[in-house]
C-alpha cells in the first residue's frame, strides 16, 4: 500500500491540490461498494468541499486495492488550479482568435505574431516508445479488471462502473481521434460495457466499423492530468480532437503514446490505460445506473469492449467521479464549459450576451440566456438557433431575458424579474431531440421543448394572495388528492404555487377544477408527495427533469398556467418505466459518520435529499 507521502511525491496534481488545501486524505478503511461513492457524494455538496484521496481501500471481497481519488473538480478553486487561470480568461483568448483586431503598431504586430506562433503548441505530440502509463503491462490472459478499485455508486446500480474514463476512439478511414467521457460497466475479467449515447462521436465511429464489419479499437485512460478529463466532456464540433483544446489551454501539447495492442494513442502520463476492441456484432444489457440526472437510467443493450491489455504507472491512483442529484463536481466542470464556449456559441447567435446552465437544471434541462433585443421576436430567433446548434439542441427549457435584466447568477432577482413579465403568450412550445438519458419525454431522444420569452412584458395583474393555509383549504374542497402546498414569490405578478398531490387521475383534470379559484393563483406546479415544496433548489431539479412541455404544460387565455411535474404512469399513456431517484443508503452513511469519514450534517442531508 502506497503511503500518502509517496503518492504526493509521485503525482504532480494530487500534490498541488494538497498544497493548496484542496485535498483531504481519508486514512480509514473504506470499501469500493457504496462507501467511497457516498462519502464523495456528500463531501462535494459541502460549502468548502475538497477532493478526497482514499488510501486504505478494500473491494467487496475485502481485498486491499490501490488508492482512489474523487472530487478532483470539487470546487471553483480546484477548477481554476487545473485550468491554470479563470475560465473567462480562456474565453477571452478564444474570442480574440475569432475576432482578431488589426495591430496598430509594430509592438502589437510582434505580440500578435508571437501569439500565432504559440498556437503550434495545440497540436498533440506523439512519442515513440512506452510512456509512464505503460511501466506495468498486463496482456492477454493476465488481464483482470477486478484488480482495479472500480466503484459501485448506488444500491440500484447494475454493478461496478468506471465513471471517469477517458475513452479514446478513432474513425475507420483516417487517423482522426476522439476523446469522450462515458460510463463503463464491468462485465467480467476482460469485458467492459461502452455506454456511448447515439449523439456521441464515439457512437458515430462505431457505426462506421459496424457497417464495415470490423472490430473497433478503443483505449480508456484513467487519471493523469485532470485537464484531459475536462476536455473529454467539452462540446467541440464534430471531427475536432478534444486534446487540441488541451494544448490551447495548457499552452503545451498533449503528449501521447501508442497503445500496446491497438493503434489508439493515449496520454503518456495517465495512471491506467485499458486497451481493447469492440465487436459490432456483440452487445449486452447495460445498467441500470444512477446517472447525472439524479435518476436511474434503464437497462438497454450497448456495445462491449473485449479488453486486450491493462497498463499502468508503477504507483497508480484510480480516479473516479460520482453522479446523481446536484450539486456535484460536474457543477464546476459545467461552469468551465459554459464560460469557455460562450464565444463559440455567439458565432451562431450574435445577439447572445451571456448564458447560464444552473446545475440543478442538470445543464441540458434548463438554460438562462441574456440577449440584445434588436427586433420583435428576437428571443424566438435565438431560441431556435440554440435548439439547432450542437449539444445545445438537447436543451429542454430555455428562459430569455433582455440586457437590462439582473445578472444571470442572481437567481432570486432574476426569477422575480421573469415572473413580473411573463404571461401565457410568453411561452413558446417546440419539439426536437432530447438527451438519451431524459426520462420524461414520451419517446427516447425526442420530445417537447419550452422557451420562455421574458424580453417583452406580457404580464397581467397579480392574483389576490391568500395564506398557504387558506389556499390549501380552498383547493382541497375541490380536489381532496392535494396533500400540501407552498407559495413562492408572492410579491410578483406570477407567484408560484407548488402542490403535492396523491395523483389518481390526469393532473390537467384536477387543475381544471381549481380554475374556479383562479383569482387566487397564476401558476400551479404539481409534484409528487415526495417533493419538499419549500425546497426550491431540489424542486427546480425535480420539475425540469420530470416534464415534457408538450404534454405537461397547460395554459388559459387569462394567463393561468399549470405544470404537471408528477411521475407518469402507463394509465396516462406513458409507455416507458418511470425511474427511481438516486438516494444514499442510510446504513452506509451512518457507518461513515461513526468512523469519522463523513460529518453528521442533518441540514445539509435534508437540503440536498441525501436519503
Amino acid at each position: 500500500m502506497q503511503s500518502f507521502d509517496e503518492i504526493l511525491n509521485g503525482n504532480f496534481w494530487i500534490k498541488r491540490l494538497y498544497e493548496n488545501g484542496l485535498l483531504r486524505e481519508v486514512k480509514e478503511q473504506i470499501g469500493t461498494e457504496l462507501e467511497i461513492a457516498h462519502a464523495s457524494y456528500i463531501e462535494v455538496k459541502r460549502e468548502r468541499s475538497q477532493a478526497l484521496l482514499f488510501t486504505n481501500v478494500r473491494n467487496a471481497q475485502g481485498k486491499q486495492m490501490p488508492p482512489v481519488l474523487s472530487n478532483i473538480f470539487g470546487s471553483s478553486s480546484a477548477l481554476n488550479l487545473i485550468l491554470g487561470r479563470e475560465p473567462d480568461e480562456i474565453a477571452a483568448e478564444i474570442e480574440s482568435l475569432l475576432k482578431p483586431k488589426r495591430p496598430q503598431n509594430f509592438s502589437e504586430k510582434i505580440d500578435f505574431l508571437a501569439h500565432l506562433i504559440s498556437l503550434r503548441k495545440i497540436f498533440v505530440k506523439r512519442l515513440s516508445g512506452r510512456g509512464e502509463c505503460q511501466h506495468v503491462a498486463h496482456l492477454g490472459a493476465d488481464v483482470d479488471l477486478g484488480e482495479l478499485p472500480v466503484l459501485k455508486t448506488w444500491e440500484g446500480d447494475g454493478g461496478e462502473f468506471i465513471t471517469m474514463g477517458q475513452v479514446y476512439t478513432k474513425d475507420l478511414n483516417s487517423q482522426t481521434q476522439n476523446l469522450g467521457m462515458y460510463r463503463l460497466q464491468i462485465y467480467g475479467r476482460d469485458r467492459l460495457g461502452m455506454h456511448w449515447q447515439i449523439h456521441k462521436d464515439g457512437a458515430g465511429f462505431f457505426d462506421e466499423y459496424r457497417k464495415a464489419g470490423r472490430k473497433m479499437p478503443v483505449s480508456v485512460a484513467i487519471g493523469g492530468d485532470p485537464l484531459y478529463i475536462w476536455c473529454g466532456q467539452a462540446p467541440l464540433p464534430k471531427g475536432f480532437f478534444e486534446l487540441l483544446l488541451y494544448g490551447f489551454i495548457r499552452r503545451s501539447p498533449a503528449r501521447l503514446v501508442k497503445s500496446l495492442t491497438n493503434e489508439i494513442y493515449v496520454p503518456e502520463g495517465a495512471d491506467y490505460v485499458i486497451e481493447g476492441f469492440v465487436d459490432p456484432a456483440i452487445s449486452e444489457p447495460e445498467g441500470p445506473f444512477g446517472d447525472h440526472t439524479g435518476y436511474y437510467t434503464p437497462v438497454e443493450p450497448f456495445p462491449v469492449m473485449e479488453v486486450s491489455a491493462i497498463t499502468h504507472k508503477r504507483a497508480p491512483v484510480f480516479h473516479a467521479t460520482v453522479v446523481g442529484k446536484p450539486p456535484l463536481e460536474d457543477k464546476f466542470m459545467g461552469y468551465a464549459t459554459e464560460r469557455i464556449f460562450l464565444p463559440l456559441f455567439r458565432t451562431s447567435a450574435p445577439d447572445l450576451i451571456d448564458y447560464k446552465m444552473p446545475e440543478n437544471g442538470v445543464f441540458h434541462n434548463l438554460i438562462l440566456a441574456k440577449i440584445a433585443v434588436r427586433y420583435p421576436a428576437a428571443a424566438k430567433q435565438i431560441m431556435h438557433a440554440f435548439w439547432g446548434v450542437g449539444q445545445m439542441s438537447f436543451v429542454k427549457h430555455a428562459v430569455f431575458v433582455p440586457q437590462d435584466a439582473p445578472s444571470l447568477d442572481e437567481y432570486e432577482a432574476l426569477t422575480k424579474y421573469v415572473l413580473n413579465r411573463i404571461g401565457a403568450h410568453s411561452l413558446v412550445f417546440s419539439e426536437g431531440v432530447c438527451d438519451q438519458l431524459d426520462h420524461a419525454s414520451p419517446n427516447s431522444c425526442f420530445g417537447g421543448k419550452l422557451g420562455i420569452d421574458a424580453t417583452v412584458d406580457l404580464s397581467s395583474p397579480p392574483p389576490q394572495i391568500l395564506s398557504d393555509e387558506e389556499l390549501l383549504a380552498k383547493f382541497q374542497s375541490e380536489e381532496p388528492a392535494i396533500l400540501a402546498l407552498k407559495q413562492h414569490f408572492c410579491d410578483t405578478k406570477n407567484p408560484l404555487v407548488l402542490i403535492n398531490i396523491d395523483k389518481k387521475e390526469f393532473v390537467e383534470r384536477s387543475w381544471r377544477r381549481l380554475l374556479k379559484f383562479s383569482e387566487n393563483f397564476k401558476i400551479l406546479i404539481f409534484t409528487d408527495a415526495r417533493n419538499d415544496a419549500s425546497n426550491l433548489y431540489m424542486s427546480v431539479w425535480r420539475i425540469v427533469n420530470s416534464i415534457d412541455a408538450l404534454r405537461d404544460v397547460f395554459v388559459t387565455q387569462d394567463d393561468r398556467i399549470c405544470i404537471d411535474a408528477t411521475s407518469k404512469h402507463e394509465w396516462e399513456g406513458y409507455t416507458r418505466r418511470w425511474p427511481q431517484e438516486t438516494l444514499c443508503s442510510r446504513e452506509v452513511v451512518v457507518s461513515l459518520i461513526e468512523r469519522g469519514i463523513v460529518q453528521d450534517e442533518p441540514e445539509l442531508f435534508k437540503k440536498f435529499e441525501i436519503f
